[in-house]
Formats: structure tokens, C-alpha cells, sequence
């Protein structure tokens, strides 16, 4: 039987697996580094906080994640023209020892069993309307290009110095990176505007990754975004990972596997839902795993980690996958 590590690999090079990959199992991450877990720590129905880059984050009830809050009094950047006199990234400046326990929770790993995986976010477009609000992001491409290329150089320098302290300390080999790319139907930015703004980002900043030891670059977006997989290609991802049910993924599959694998295909606004019930989720991953097939495929839920908003379903997913890899891997 093939490890976690070695069945996720066999996998997306199109080898031999000999089950499916079972959602997030392939990855170890190391959650805690001393620069995330300075501040006030943000809950599910609690109260709201403010981040170290002064945006107003509230994460409600049975919602999968936090939101920025962007009425006119808490927007960082009021005027992208000015976004210099706004914006101040946060600290890296963390005494040494600091970094023990991240680096003890790193050398833990077993790494012939799993990759040992960094998880970035917001990503490099989040952090932009976590700062402005979407609609002002959206509009400043058009209208701000200049300044906007400056804004995106910026968040881009501090991720790599960044990258640099979790490099050093956890030596990891994957990194699991967020950045919401569009809707359920359409991404936010045209192809043209994407490659403009957001591709040379992302090819410096996974570029740096890859340099420094990270073998494997999984990018979580939960949307569609069929129309940037070459764009993602370019970029250096491996899994693009929260593939909605929109992007007609065996038709990906077919179009694109050997170069980039999907993992997703399992909307959480399906089944992670209050009146979930095994039966329901029965349902989605058989018609998923019949779909998509063993090569270049990861069923998962779209959520952007090994969870769920309501209890029961992550795990309950999973059973389902191994029950799967036992029909279609006789």
C-alpha cells in the first residue's frame, strides 16, 4: 500500500495510485507561526477584530470563513493614489525564540508520509479588497492601474520576506496558499486583467517557494475560474484546489492533466449544509468519483481546509471517498 505522500504523487503525475487521494490527507500542516498568532484571534460568532494591516475582519455564525467589513469609516485605503500613506505591512520582526514551537511542530512531521505544508492567506487579490472593499478593487484596475501595480508589488515583497522566516524555520516541502479568484460562474478579473495584474505576482512569489524547497504548490480558490487554469499552469501550481462543480471538471481533466490537477469538485453549498445527511453526501461523491476518474483528481469538499461549518460532514466525506477507492480500485 502506497503511502499518502506517494499515492498523492502517483496521482497527479499520472501514475499508478492505489486509491483515491482522501481530501487533505497528503498534507501536514504546521499551523502557528509566532507572526499569525500575534493579535486577537478571530471566532466563528464572535466579536469582530482588527488585523495587523487594520482591516476589520467579522466572522458570523455557520458561515465558512471570515469577511472584511468595508463601510466607509473602516477602509484602510480610501484612495488607491494615496494607498502609500494607508497601508503599513505588518511586522516580521519576531525574537528567535519565538520560533521554536513552529519549528518543533515542523520537524514532527513524518515526511515520508505526508508533505509537510506552510498555509498562506489572505492571498495577494484578497488582501487588495480586504484593504479597499471589492467594489473599489475591481473599479481601481480600470481606473488606478499604475497605482494598483504598485499596491500588488508591495503585498507581493512582504509575502516572499515572509516565506523567507517560515522557509527557514519549518523548511517546508508544500505550501497551501488562499486567494479567492472569482464567483460560482465567472472570475472576478477578465484572462487579459488577471495576467496583467495578478500572474507576475504569483510567478515571483511561488517562484520563491519553489527556489527554496517547496515541492509542491497547492492554491485554494472556490470559485470558478476555468478560464485562468493556464494562467495557473504558468504560475507553478500543482492542485488547484476548491474546484466548484461549475468549472466542468472532467472536461479540465482531459484538457489540462499532466500539467495541473484539481481537488474539490464536492460544493460545500451542497452538502454542508444544516440538513446534511450521509445519504446526500453518498450521493455527490459517487457522482464526482464516476466523473472525474483516478488520474489527476482529488474528490474534496471546496473548503479551504480538513473541515467543515457543520459537524459531521468533512468526516463523513471521507468515508465515502474510501468507500469509492474500494469500487473503482479493484
Amino acid at each position: 500500500m502506497l503511502t499518502k505522500r506517494q499515492n498523492l504523487l502517483e496521482t497527479i503525475k499520472g501514475g499508478n495510485p492505489d486509491r483515491f487521494v482522501n481530501q487533505y490527507e497528503f498534507l501536514g500542516f504546521i499551523f502557528g507561526d509566532p507572526i499569525q498568532m500575534r493579535g486577537p484571534r478571530l471566532m466563528p460568532g464572535g466579536e469582530d477584530i482588527v488585523d495587523a494591516w487594520g482591516v476589520t475582519l467579522r466572522w458570523p455564525s455557520h458561515v465558512p470563513g471570515p469577511f472584511p467589513v468595508h463601510d466607509e469609516d473602516r477602509k484602510v485605503v480610501k484612495d488607491i493614489r494615496k494607498w502609500e500613506q494607508a497601508v503599513k505591512a505588518p511586522s516580521l520582526d519576531v525574537p528567535e525564540e519565538e520560533w521554536a514551537g513552529f519549528a518543533e511542530r515542523a520537524a514532527a512531521i513524518d515526511r515520508s508520509e505526508q508533505f509537510a505544508a506552510i498555509m498562506g492567506a489572505p492571498g495577494i487579490f484578497e488582501q487588495l479588497h480586504y484593504l479597499m472593499g471589492m467594489d473599489d478593487t475591481l473599479i481601481n484596475f480600470y481606473e488606478e492601474p499604475e497605482a494598483m501595480h504598485e499596491l500588488i508589488d508591495y503585498i507581493t515583497e512582504y509575502k516572499i520576506e515572509y516565506a523567507r522566516l517560515l522557509i527557514k524555520y519549518a523548511k517546508p516541502d508544500a505550501l497551501f496558499h488562499h486567494d479567492d479568484w472569482g464567483s460560482h460562474i465567472n472570475s472576478f478579473l477578465s484572462p487579459a486583467m488577471f495576467e496583467e495584474f495578478i500572474v507576475p505576482a504569483y510567478k515571483k512569489l511561488y517562484g520563491f517557494y519553489r527556489e527554496n524547497g517547496v515541492e509542491l504548490i497547492v492554491h485554494h480558490s472556490d470559485s470558478y475560474a476555468a478560464n485562468l487554469v493556464p494562467f495557473m499552469i504558468e504560475m507553478g501550481i500543482d492542485i488547484w484546489q476548491g474546484v466548484v462543480s461549475t468549472n466542468n471538471i472532467p472536461e479540465l481533466i482531459e484538457k489540462y492533466g499532466g500539467k495541473i490537477s484539481f481537488m474539490g469538485g464536492i460544493d460545500n453549498g451542497k452538502v454542508d449544509v444544516p440538513d446534511w445527511t450521509p445519504e446526500l453526501i453518498r450521493e455527490h461523491v459517487e457522482k464526482v468519483c464516476r466523473e472525474c476518474g483516478k488520474l489527476y483528481f482529488i474528490p474534496n469538499t471546496t473548503m479551504g481546509g480538513p473541515e467543515s461549518t457543520f459537524p459531521g460532514v468533512y468526516e463523513t466525506v471521507s468515508k465515502e471517498i474510501d468507500r469509492m477507492s474500494k469500487i473503482m480500485f479493484r
